[in-house]
């Protein structure tokens, strides 16, 4: 079941599909899996169901999951793939934040440290990534 912070600046709908996508990367819902209905979702996770359609929305719109109507939401076969192509950006994003703060002077090990403090708070206990 995804997870949501509610004290987190970041917006709950913006969570909901991060969760939803590291359940996908993780493989705990694999393809062709049924996702949760906005009903499901907004009552367990005691979220507006409008944020739940608006990241499910989302999710649908770049071809993560598939709605299917009267039969609810699935995991696109090619959901993986998707996702850590769009991860591509987000890494190219790092890269361009890298450059800026060696340009600035900050050293390579404050650099290497705060990534990898920024690691551990999102992963957990030294956990890897397969992107």
């Amino acid at each position: 079941m995804p997870i949501v912070d509610k004290f987190s600046r970041k917006p709950i709908y913006e969570q909901l599909m991060e969760s939803i996508e590291g359940e996908i990367l993780s493989g705990v819902t694999p393809a062709g899996a049924r996702i949760p209905s906005v009903r499901e979702l907004s009552v367990s996770l005691c979220v507006n169901p409008n944020t739940v359609q608006k990241a499910l929305s989302e999710l649908d719109r770049a071809g993560v999951i598939v709605s299917a109507r009267g039969r609810g939401s699935f995991v696109a076969e090619d959901a993986r793939e998707k996702i850590l192509h769009r991860s591509g950006g987000r890494l190219s994003e790092l890269t361009e934040a890298v450059k800026r703060l060696a340009a600035s002077g900050v050293p390579e090990d404050a650099i290497m440290g705060a990534v990898h403090s920024a690691l551990e708070a999102v992963l957990g206990s030294g956990e890897e990534t397969e992107a």
